[in-house]
């Protein structure tokens, strides 16, 4: 392969402008550390970084670039299907930008923007310190950084992935080009990075919970967060042996899934599916966490029905596995598969029913403060049920025969995913970003970011459930005239670029933040749980002492007491808390190199592959020996020390 042919992308305007602008934030950035002599300080706060405040920080900076690229992608599209006949992208590019934009939303957008959430609030809300394992949490965020860069270079160096976002294995194994072999080894990356996470989670919420903080006691975000880390370990190895088997077809001349050789097409689809939809649950139930937290805070109620919104998490984790097959009931399963999988899938809307009422519940009777993350809290409940609602029609499997690859599926997933998870996301970010930053965003503009966003989520994809009733099929790049489809395609098209200005309009907000004032402790007032109880700017170690949690909502319980903190239950001493290391960059370095000499092996004309993929090996290797021998206790933070710290930060007299 010629250096023309690699770079053969290029000839195509809009990814060459892309390219330009990526090397040229490169260089701005370099520069500016360079300059500003900021390289130390990049070094240690961020780069070598284990405090799990600012690896969820730094999940969150990648989703919301994810977030523009893949919005980016969202806007071509519908550019392009916006009148008949259009001639803005061709079929292949098309192809391209509907894999990417799937992929990146999904898998690098929400995942770590979830995982992000998780990070900074779950050992704040449980009265930990830091995650169980901060060197694994530094892991899993480099491994996932690194596999999304990985996959990102696929646009510039031959070609992006063009088999759809679950490439399904009769697309993918024909799929000339590297642009499928960026999309498996991406992908083996980054899902061992979130698998890392996952397990992490689990580890950290069983072991790390503060004195009397019991099961039952746990906040909802924290029980979603646990069921969510449990489906992401058992949903991500079925897709890392179909991606290592895709792998071997597709590189090593292996047979898994080509049928003309013996193997099985349909097998893919079932690996891929069997972890696709508990991806949708390891996504919405944190959601589901995060407006369970937003409700009662701004209703100034206890959540109605805890014990049942508990058990109604752990059932909807359980069902999430029972409902893959849905996805294939035009495969030729046969009737009695169809019929199992149709009932499984109804019934998982009965345990997400429960949630709704009781959220409305909650609402009822409350007295309700109409901020911004309870708007985004009030409008998710209808998209969310109108996203559930179409789900079920789905299930039927003689109607989902008729609706099967139509934009109604389109327009379905967008309320489950937008409506459901996206409007969490955004609520939240306006509800943590005190804990974040130490900043309020502004309400009116973040109230106005809302309904912008939100007509124009309802104009985009509502319209989409009557061309899928009118027969469009979903993932076609261009229609002619007089189907009837140009009306609504249009309308589509002006509610995107609505959704559009609503994040540029949350982009402005988050920047006009930084000159904000100090939020301080507590600023919406109406804080129920452990995390909002710490003093700002909250210091590296959390907390100075143990909190004892004395019930559900501990620092709701404090407050009503009349104290100004929380009890503890011990008293100010040493702290140990673990030392930074780069080590994680370059295991996850070392990796990324490996992959580009997987990718080139199978070529011919690039024998010097097999080099590059050893000499990756061998830094991650070589990283993990340096790790295994060398002795890292963390260190010890004196009791002076702490006192010293928090002068320096809330004054005299520390945080009290």
């Amino acid at each position: 392969m010629s250096m023309e042919e690699l770079f053969h992308p290029m000839q195509e305007p809009m990814i060459l402008a892309a390219a330009i602008s990526i090397v040229v934030g490169a260089v701005v950035i370099v520069a500016g550390l360079t300059y500003f002599k900021k390289w130390g300080y990049f070094y240690k706060n961020w780069l070598s970084t284990v405090d799990h405040k600012k690896i969820g920080i730094m999940y969150i900076a990648v989703a919301l670039l994810m977030l523009f690229r893949g919005g980016i992608d969202a806007l071509l599209m519908r550019a392009q299907t916006a009148v008949p006949d259009n001639g803005l992208l061709d079929a292949q590019h098309y192809n391209e930008i509907f894999t990417t934009h799937g992929l990146l939303m999904i898998l690098f957008m929400a995942m770590p923007f979830v995982i992000g959430l998780m990070n900074i609030v779950i050992p704040l809300q449980i009265g930990a310190r830091d995650v169980a394992f901060p060197f694994l949490n530094s892991l899993g965020f480099w491994l996932f950084f690194l596999g999304a860069v990985f996959l990102h270079l696929s646009f510039f160096m031959g070609g992006a992935p063009d088999a759809g976002w679950t490439s399904y294995a009769s697309l993918s194994l024909y799929s000339p080009g590297h642009g499928i072999d960026f999309y498996v080894l991406g992908l083996q990356i980054s899902g061992a990075g979130t698998l890392i996470s996952g397990l992490n989670f689990i580890v950290t919420i069983i072991t790390m919970r503060a004195p009397g903080m019991t099961f039952m006691r746990m906040p909802l975000f924290t029980w979603t967060a646990l069921v969510s880390s449990a489906l992401i370990l058992f949903a991500f190895p079925p897709l890392t042996i179909g991606l290592l088997m895709m792998l071997f077809d597709r590189m090593f001349g292996g047979n898994f899934f080509d049928h003309t050789m013996g193997g099985n097409t349909i097998i893919w689809e079932h690996l891929f599916w069997i972890f696709g939809h508990p991806e949708v649950y390891i996504l919405v139930l944190p959601a589901f966490g995060l407006f369970s937290e937003i409700i009662p805070a701004f209703s100034r109620k206890r959540l109605f029905g805890y014990s049942s919104m508990v058990f109604a998490t752990i059932l909807i984790g359980f069902l999430g596995f029972m409902v893959w097959a849905h996805h294939m009931f035009t495969v030729g399963l046969g009737p009695t598969a169809n019929a199992i999988f149709a009932v499984a899938t109804m019934a998982i809307a009965v345990p997400t029913g429960m949630k709704v009422f009781n959220w409305i519940l909650t609402i009822w009777g409350g007295s309700i403060k109409v901020t911004t993350p309870m708007l985004y809290a009030l409008g998710f409940i209808p998209s969310f049920v109108a996203g559930g609602v179409t789900g079920v029609m789905q299930a039927s499997a003689p109607l989902d025969y008729q609706l099967h690859d139509s934009y109604f599926i389109v327009a379905h997933f967008h309320y489950v995913i937008v409506g459901g998870i996206v409007t969490a996301l955004f609520g939240s970010a306006h509800f943590y970003w005190p804990i974040f930053f130490n900043r309020m965003l502004n309400e009116t503009l973040g109230k106005i970011t809302f309904w912008v966003f939100f007509i124009g989520f309802h104009l985009t994809f509502f319209v989409q459930h009557f061309l899928g009733l009118m027969g469009m099929p979903r993932r076609v790049f261009t229609y002619m005239e007089g189907q009837g489809w140009d009306q609504f395609n249009y309308i589509s098209t002006i509610g995107a670029l609505m959704m559009g200005v609503g994040v540029i309009l949350m982009v402005i907000n988050c920047l006009m933040s930084i000159k904000g004032k100090p939020a301080g402790r507590d600023p919406w007032g109406d804080g129920r749980t452990l995390e909002w109880s710490i003093p700002q700017p909250i210091p590296f170690y959390n907390f100075r002492q143990t909190p004892l949690v004395r019930g559900l909502d501990p620092w709701w319980i404090e407050k009503q007491e009349g104290n100004k903190e929380v009890t503890f239950a011990e008293p100010l001493g040493d702290i140990h808390m673990p030392n930074n290391s780069a080590i994680p960059f370059v295991i996850s370095l070392g990796m990324f190199i490996a992959a580009f000499g997987a990718l080139y092996n199978p070529d011919a004309d690039k024998p010097w592959s097999i080099y590059i993929l050893i000499a990756g090996l061998a830094i991650t290797f070589g990283a993990m020996i340096v790790r295994s021998v060398k002795d890292d206790h963390g260190f010890h933070l004196h009791k002076e020390e702490i006192i010293e710290i928090e002068e320096q930060l809330y004054g005299k007299g520390g945080n009290k």
